[in-house]
């Protein structure tokens, strides 16, 4: 059945065209009544170095295994370098191997694999079977009993080979030759590990005689009547039935009936089934229209505002081959996090993850399997697959493949024709046939700025004030007049935005705004889901995560696979936190002062009916009171005010804090009751923050040095050495340094200032600190220093002012530039100080519980926390920068017997950090296994911290959340805490 190449000198695997000997593709569905049979499970495999080092012999009519004497085991689905044969290797953009298409290496990894079967006792006479492959990457041959099936490539999709008059009762072998690189490589440069093998679903189908090809599920609504429109286009005839709906109609033949639409906030299915003479096959019916009109994209006639994720898929331990409880978890976990939408990056799915979003209630933009990026790399994408007239078949068979499986399902609102491929006619001859198949959905593709193929303008990383032109329709004008006007009248999408790599992304909640405001933007999609780590154990036997590199990769892109709002082990990040709040559907605004509370409803098609609100009366953290709130069942886009009861009386002393809170009023499918969708809080003015009482201390001297009330300090440095009985590792001193986060460093292709590097080559990381005075004056102790890097004339003078009132130690410090002008701002501008290792549980009255930096705090609640300072850490694959909580009003470090330190504010909230290492042993840690906890908590109080953008891959931080260099003023009040000695 193997068809000869186009090229009679390539072998199969070079050959640019899809393969041969596969059936044409068709819908996917789960189930049916005809037979099936997995052939998933323990496989016989052999890994050889070449795509021709062995011969044939195992695919044989050998079903006694004869041939596969001294072979592993693999589990299919499954990859074989995650399963001990080879190694993994990530690459972002450029191919691991020399680019010559559609030639690969002959050092090609090649996985032979061969399972031996039975059939089950019941399985039917007559019809036809078939195989079917869901994925296998990147190129498969394929023998049943000894006659060769087909080829195929294309990995991420689906291929289907007729075997009915092969098959016996008993001792099929089923042989498949798998090569890691083929001429399908070249367009599946997707930025994530390469990951060789068999990695979804292998299945046997009976298809009985009368069976159906295909069909076609057309459900559409008219928000205007309220009506849906069925047809069911199948091959061969049959009859449709909807119970609840009252319909059996003919395939083919169209009715219209009331309906209850199908969105992703309301994901209503109708259970129907389509019978033919063979088969009856379930179905789930979802009515929904969705259009492109007058600039903007619909949905039953409404604007969509995509609050959206790229999903790669992955798992740690399985990589690509991902199972339904996975599947289901990560689409929980994004309705949990107010996600609607999800960009399938950058090829289709497990099929069964769009039943899932079906279901559940996601938007869907279903990408093809296709990138060439490494070819970016050429002058003008010298090369480019897509302009390459050899490669079109495959581009075309992608498309058909990926249409074909998915076009039933009401999720897939938009098809998209690949990612980051450049420009060229088989990009155009993909989009005229999808928009000859299915007209019922708009395509998008944004690696072609004039949009010939697309019906979005779509970028990925766009600055916030390049999104307000375009908001605006004022975008910088392309040099083509009418190809300017026609893109200038497409709706807009940032298809990827807000790089989630590492300690963020900043930035969220100005581009919301920005999606909120103006009715051409549609929102977008964050980079991305989750963080591709791959568990590793050192010989010390401590667990850690690797990245590109850590497997002797020659080429690879580090942790830039480690990018995702989800850590590996799908534990939410501070980002995806941050996320949640900053896309809540419910917008509520608390005026303490008026007493009145605002609610907006930011859904785009449910009122607010399924929400129940409350609110709770905190007193410097402590809960005093809470009740509900009548809030009307507002339609989506209203608003109104409601009334907040008085507040309550207590005897409590401290800062007010009211909580408004909008929560799930019953059990969804997603999450259950009492889960939070949206809150919001306002603090009333508290009483002023009491003086300092008891008696004023002047500094005087003694034998241990200079005493200031219950502290003691170095006499020449001027040093705090202890308050009371607490000895401190280190007195507290000016620290302007960070460890650098992945935004902080940027990416070395973006012509944007990068802060981290500028910070290096100013030697921020390196400052040394000289005294020049310890004054005694009246009341205080003036310290005088000045703080600078060597090999630099720029540097900062510090004054530190000690007074002491009663149990009360006061430091004011001011802060004054020094020196030329500085060419960079300042990680943080704060005081770093060490406690003994035995002050290791945190209480605080500010943002939590996690994280929090400038331009990332929308969902830092206030309140009073309590954690040790080890659960403070954020692990981030690569060690960065983190923990900060903000707006802290106080903190305390307490060691086991209650002795310990308390911080509070002087004028202004601080920042508060706490970790068992300093900034500079976070900053040369390559995992988290470097990080080794020290006999020091290091403790960060900080007036101002830098923002974080998204410069890994995006923009960096806005003007306002950049901290420059500046005079600055701070203060805080230490007191110690009782018990014995530390």
């Amino acid at each position: 059945m193997h068809t000869r190449p186009a090229d009679d000198r390539l072998p199969y695997h070079e050959d640019p065209t899809p393969g041969s000997g596969t059936l044409p593709p068709r819908a996917w569905y789960a189930a049916s009544d005809a037979a099936r049979l997995s052939l998933d499970g323990t496989w016989a495999f052999r890994l050889t170095a070449s795509a021709d080092s062995t011969g044939t012999a195992f695919t044989g009519d050998d079903p006694d295994g004869t041939a596969t004497a001294g072979w592993d085991a693999i589990t299919v689905p499954g990859h074989w370098v995650l399963q001990g044969h080879g190694a993994p290797a990530y690459t972002n953009v450029n191919y691991p191997f020399p680019v010559d298409p559609p030639r690969v290496p002959s050092e090609n990894p090649t996985g032979d694999h061969r399972r031996v079967f039975d059939l089950p006792g019941d399985w039917p006479d007559g019809g036809d079977s078939v195989l079917r492959f869901d994925g296998v990457e990147s190129c498969a041959r394929v023998w049943l009993n000894g006659e060769e099936l087909g080829t195929f490539q294309g990995s991420r999709l689906p291929h289907e080979f007729a075997v009915g008059r092969l098959l016996r009762p008993r001792g099929n072998v089923l042989a498949v030759r798998v090569h890691q690189w083929s001429a399908g490589s070249y367009l599946e440069d997707q930025d994530m590990w390469w990951l060789p093998g068999i990695f979804r679903d292998v299945t046997l189908l009976h298809r009985p005689a009368g069976s159906p090809a295909d069909f076609f599920v057309h459900a559409g609504y008219d928000h205007t009547t309220g009506e849906g429109t069925l047809r069911v286009d199948c091959e061969p005839a049959g009859r449709v039935t909807v119970p609840e709906l009252g319909l059996d109609l003919a395939t083919g033949e169209e009715i219209t009936v009331p309906a209850e639409p199908w969105t992703a906030e309301t994901p209503r299915l109708y259970d129907a089934v389509l019978a033919t003479g063979g088969e009856r096959v379930p179905l789930r019916v979802g009515f929904r229209t969705v259009r492109v009109e007058d600039g903007v994209f619909k949905a039953n006639g409404r604007r969509l505002l995509f609050r959206g994720v790229n999903r790669h898929e992955f798992h740690p331990e399985r990589g690509r081959a991902l199972d339904m409880e996975t599947m289901r978890q990560d689409i929980l976990l994004m309705k949990r996090h107010n996600i609607n939408a999800v960009r399938t990056s950058h090829y289709p799915p497990h099929p069964a993850f769009l039943d899932l979003c079906d279901e559940l209630g996601l938007w869907v933009v279903d990408e093809c399997d296709l990138e060439t990026h490494g070819f970016t790399s050429f002058e003008g994408w010298r090369g480019n697959p897509v302009a390459d007239p050899r490669f079109t078949p495959a581009l075309l068979d992608r498309a058909r493949r990926m249409v074909e499986r998915d076009k039933n399902h009401p999720s897939v609102v938009v098809w998209s024709l690949g990612n980051e491929c450049g420009a060229g006619t088989g990009l155009s001859a993909m989009a005229a046939w999808i928009r000859e198949r299915d007209p019922s959905r708009p395509l998008h593709y944004e690696n072609d700025p004039s949009c010939p193929d697309s019906d979005f303008y779509s970028r990925m990383y766009a600055s916030h004030e390049e999104v307000e032109l375009i908001g605006r329709r004022a975008e910088e004008p392309l040099g083509d007049p009418l190809a300017d006007a026609r893109r200038r009248s497409l709706p807009f999408i940032l298809c990827e935005y807000a790089h989630a790599m590492g300690n963020g992304p900043g930035g969220l909640a100005e581009y919301q705004r920005l999606f909120e405001t103006y009715e051409r933007l549609q929102g977008g999609f964050v980079w991305e889901w989750i963080d591709h780590g791959l568990p590793r154990v050192t010989p010390e036997g401590r667990p850690y995560y690797a990245y590109g590199g850590d497997f002797g990769e020659e080429l690879h892109d580090g942790n830039f696979v480690c990018d995702g709002l989800l850590f590996p082990d799908r534990t939410p990040s501070p980002g995806l936190v941050e996320y949640k709040k900053v896309v809540e559907p419910v917008r509520i605004a608390v005026d303490a002062a008026a007493g009145t509370v605002r609610v907006t409803n930011g859904h785009d098609f449910r009122d607010l009916g399924h929400l129940a609100f409350g609110w709770r009366h905190e007193v410097e953290g402590v809960a005093v009171a809470s009740g509900t709130l009548d809030v009307p069942a507002l339609a989506p886009g209203d608003s109104a005010d409601v009334p907040l009861p008085p507040a309550p009386a207590t005897q409590l002393a401290g800062e007010p804090v009211w909580t408004v809170t909008a929560v799930l009023a019953d059990d969804t499918s997603w999450a259950p009751a009492g889960h939070t969708v949206a809150w919001a809080q306002a603090t009333t003015p508290a009483a002023p923050r009491p003086a300092a009482t008891g008696t004023a201390h002047a500094p005087s001297r003694d034998a241990d040095g200079i005493r200031l009330g219950a502290a003691r300090f170095d006499p020449r440095t001027g040093a705090l050495l202890a308050l009371g009985d607490l000895a401190l590792r280190q007195a507290p001193r000016l620290d302007l340094w960070r460890a650098p986060t992945d935004n902080d460093l940027g990416a070395d292709w973006q012509d944007d200032i990068r802060y981290a590097p500028l910070w290096r080559q100013v030697g921020l990381h390196r400052l040394q600190h000289r005294v020049e005075a310890v004054d005694a004056a009246g009341d205080a102790l003036l310290v005088r220093a000045r703080v600078a890097p060597a090999a630099s004339d720029l540097g900062l003078f510090a004054e530190y002012r000690w007074t002491a009132v009663g149990d009360e130690l006061l430091l004011a410090v001011t802060v004054t530039p020094d020196g030329g002008a500085w060419p960079c701002t300042l990680p943080r501008v704060g005081l770093r100080l060490g406690l003994p290792g035995a002050y290791g549980d945190a209480t605080w009255f500010g943002g939590g519980p996690g994280e929090a930096y400038p331009d990332s705090r929308a969902a830092s609640v206030t309140g009073r926390y309590a954690m040790p300072v080890d659960a403070l850490q954020t692990p981030y694959v690569r060690p960065q920068e983190n923990g900060a909580r903000a707006d802290v009003r106080w903190a305390e470090l307490r060691a086991a017997d209650g002795s310990g330190l308390r911080i509070a504010a002087g004028d202004d909230p601080f920042w508060f950090t706490a970790r068992r290492w300093t900034s500079e042993q976070l900053d040369a840690a390559r995992h988290t296994t470097d990080l080794v906890p020290g006999d020091t908590v290091w403790v960060n109080l900080d007036h101002a911290q830098h923002g974080l953008g998204s410069q890994s891959c995006g923009p960096g931080p806005l003007p306002r959340h950049r901290l420059e260099v500046a005079p600055a003023a701070f203060s805080f009040r230490f007191s110690a805490l009782g018990g014995p000695a530390a």
